[in-house]
């Protein structure tokens, strides 16, 4: 096998209509975060996702931010979030000055587990300390168990934050993650199933907190003939070109979907019925993108351990990583509480994210597999 060129892990993958919009921007020269590229992006992301407005931003962290302070969060108030995520799903917390209460997962989504965020809010209610807001994140492409999550919170009045940065393109019941709870947030990031190299966006129901958005991302500036600011903002709003990306990257979202998938079940043929692989599953509620697709290593059934398939990969030019690490374990997270942990930190240490790039070729899956078989 040859190990000559380098399989990434989820590379971009571009097309001609990306270089098209691209070049009308430069043409017409909007260039700066305005234009009718943002503009067109953002009303075609609605359609798409089903959601009525959005706003197109600089990153999905900056989205999960602005989302944090639409719903209020302030010093020293907490938030509830998945633990088994990206950094970026609860950094934002931090940035506010509030801090992260962490919540395991469930086995058969790998996302938070409604059972103990139940628990977590009823005792929180009895003593009257309920958090800010819930960050429930759609990890790797698949929707978590949504409607339990959303009765539970409105239960106790606590709005959601869905970070769907991993899910575009999957369905919960037919419809997109994103658009169930209070705000949806999404990621364009390079390694995405669509980017704009980097960007994020922003949906919601509610006109107002988008507009809200909008003004926050764009340094806040109020409507006055000088530069005036009641309000501290950022420089968050996503650049023309980028939009156009984005634009040209939305019209294959259905294609990119079907390749991931396609991928997935090409791993799935060649190795399911090997005694100690077992993939992500598919919960039966919805479509998963297979954003990456993902499987645990039981060592004593398969005969190594994930770390050693881990290190066979890397040996041949393969980029491969472990699942996330559980946000309730890493150092900056250090004093945190977390509810549960014990099968996003079992998730974690016996898993592995596969190569899953659309562009792969029938020749890059068979140089994977031969080296994940040729391991034992």
């Amino acid at each position: 096998m040859s190990k000559s060129n380098r399989i990434y892990l989820s590379p971009p993958h571009m097309g001609e209509a990306e270089k098209q919009f691209v070049l009308e921007a430069f043409e017409t020269n909007w260039i700066a975060p305005f234009g009718p590229h943002i503009d067109s992006f953002e009303r075609e992301f609605c359609e798409i996702v089903g959601c009525k407005y959005s706003a197109a931003l600089s990153s999905g962290t900056a989205a999960i931010h602005l989302a944090l302070q639409l719903v209020g969060v302030k010093p020293g108030d907490e938030v509830l979030c998945s633990t088994l995520t990206f950094i970026a799903s609860a950094s934002p917390i931090i940035y506010l000055g509030a801090a992260p209460v962490f919540i395991d997962s469930e086995r058969i989504t790998w996302n938070m587990d409604p059972g103990l965020l139940a628990e977590e809010l009823e005792g929180r209610a009895k003593l009257k300390q309920l958090p800010k807001a819930v960050i429930l994140v759609q990890l790797y492409g698949q929707c978590a168990a949504i409607d339990d999550i959303l009765e539970i919170c409105k239960k106790f009045n606590v709005p959601v934050i869905e970070d769907a940065a991993e899910a575009l393109g999957a369905t919960y019941k037919g419809r997109s993650p994103g658009i169930f709870g209070r705000i949806g947030v999404f990621s364009f990031n390079g390694n995405k199933i669509i980017t704009t190299s980097g960007g994020g966006m922003l949906v919601s129901d509610d006109e107002a907190l988008v507009a809200k958005a909008r003004f926050l991302a764009m340094q806040a500036r109020d409507p006055a003939l000088h530069y005036e600011h009641s309000v501290i903002g950022y420089n968050y709003r996503m650049s023309n070109v980028l939009a156009g990306i984005g634009r040209g990257q939305l019209r294959v979202l259905s294609e990119r979907v079907e390749a991931k998938r396609r991928i997935f079940e090409s791993y799935r043929a060649a190795l399911a019925d090997y005694d100690g692989l077992e993939f992500m599953p598919e919960a039966p509620f919805g479509k998963c993108t297979r954003w990456l697709t993902c499987l645990t290593v039981d060592a004593k059934k398969f005969g190594v351990d994930r770390d050693t398939i881990l290190a066979a990969l890397a040996g041949e030019n393969i980029e491969a990583r472990p699942v996330w690490k559980p946000l309730h374990l890493p150092p900056v997270f250090k004093g945190c509480k977390c509810r549960g942990g014990a099968v996003a930190e079992d998730l974690f240490n016996r898993g592995i994210c596969l190569p899953s790039g659309s562009n792969l070729t029938s020749a890059d899956l068979e140089r994977i597999i031969f080296t994940i078989l040729a391991c034992r």
